[in-house]
């Protein structure tokens, strides 16, 4: 805390005191370690955080007096960004779809795509982090929190990787975190350079995004994250003449003639052995090259710290030749 001298104190007694003071502390102190000046350096960015005042992406500005000690997150990437920044121990409560970390399940569930208002207003947390994507069935739910007290940051829906890392920022600076969000950042720059370096001069393929299994097939158009994530790799959406996610006819993907065939869900068993087996699929030539993989929805959706790994499985899926 700081100090400060009575108003009595004469100005010379005061500047004499403060000399020897600063001359003692001079004398007996020793060189700081590199890890304490870490640790210093990181101290003063905290202490200089608080009070602030974030802008949410509705434009709402909210304004915390000191680090959160509670925190409730209302969806999966949030959580992650969280946990990624050393938030363990203040995350007390998460949704029903939280699966990553492992330390995630193991925190108060509040809800799933309805959320239980009275469980987290009981929770008591200092901040709630919601999210834009969620605002249409969470908007009700966030104004009964905010009536009630609770503050809650709705985070942007990131379209790219650079709103990722502006997410991140912003939430490593609510909560008191931002080396250790800086890091994160940092860390997955470095992470996309080496996936695009290693991309460099690759023929550029026709790549089909297949979200959901028949009889409705739905596929990322222009204007999603994952096309943008085609693009960052030289892949050519064969969707990307709709916009948004949207339904698709096989008829259509044939037509398309992808050479690769990226499918991002796992609830249907054997769904790469079952893909081939479609009416006219044996036309395309992902088919005929055995080319469908499969990739994991979360990393390669969730705008949070494992998107740059989600990137590398999505590249090695299209092009296994550029990453032996």
């Amino acid at each position: 805390m700081k100090k400060f001298w009575k108003i009595g104190l004469s100005a010379f007694l005061a500047i004499g005191l403060l000399a020897a003071c600063n001359t003692k502390e001079a004398t007996n102190e020793k060189p700081l370690s590199s890890e304490q000046q870490k640790q210093q350096e990181t101290s003063k960015v905290d202490e200089a955080t608080f009070p602030i005042t974030v802008t949410d992406a509705t434009g709402k500005d909210i304004t915390l007096e000191a680090a959160p000690e509670k925190i409730v997150s209302l969806i999966p990437s949030n959580t992650e960004i969280l946990f990624g920044l050393g938030l363990n121990n203040e995350i007390v409560g998460v949704t029903d779809n939280d699966d990553y970390p492992a330390e995630a399940t193991k925190k108060e569930k509040v809800g799933g795509m309805e959320y239980n208002v009275e469980q987290i207003i009981a929770l008591k947390p200092d901040i709630v982090f919601a999210h834009e994507s969620s605002m249409s069935f969470s908007e009700g739910a966030i104004e009964q929190l905010e009536a009630a007290g609770v503050k809650v940051f709705v985070v942007t829906n990131a379209k790219d990787f650079n709103e990722t890392y502006t997410t991140i920022e912003q939430l490593g600076r609510a909560t008191g975190k931002l080396p250790e969000a800086e890091k994160i950042i940092a860390n997955m720059k470095a992470k996309v350079e080496e996936i695009q370096a290693k991309l460099e001069g690759v023929e550029p393929k026709k790549v089909f995004v297949e979200a959901s299994d028949e009889p409705e097939i739905y596929t990322t158009g222009n204007g999603t994250f994952m096309n943008v994530m085609l693009d960052m790799i030289h892949a050519e959406n064969v969707a990307a003449d709709s916009n948004d996610w949207y339904k698709i006819d096989a008829e259509q993907i044939i037509v398309k003639n992808p050479d690769v065939i990226v499918v991002t869900y796992n609830y249907v068993p054997d769904i790469l052995t079952k893909i081939p087996q479609r009416a006219g699929f044996e036309t395309i030539n992902a088919v005929k090259n055995k080319a469908i993989v499969q990739v994991d929805e979360n990393t390669t959706s969730r705008q949070g710290p494992r998107l740059a790994d989600g990137l590398e499985e999505l590249a090695k899926a299209i092009y296994p030749e550029a990453f032996k």
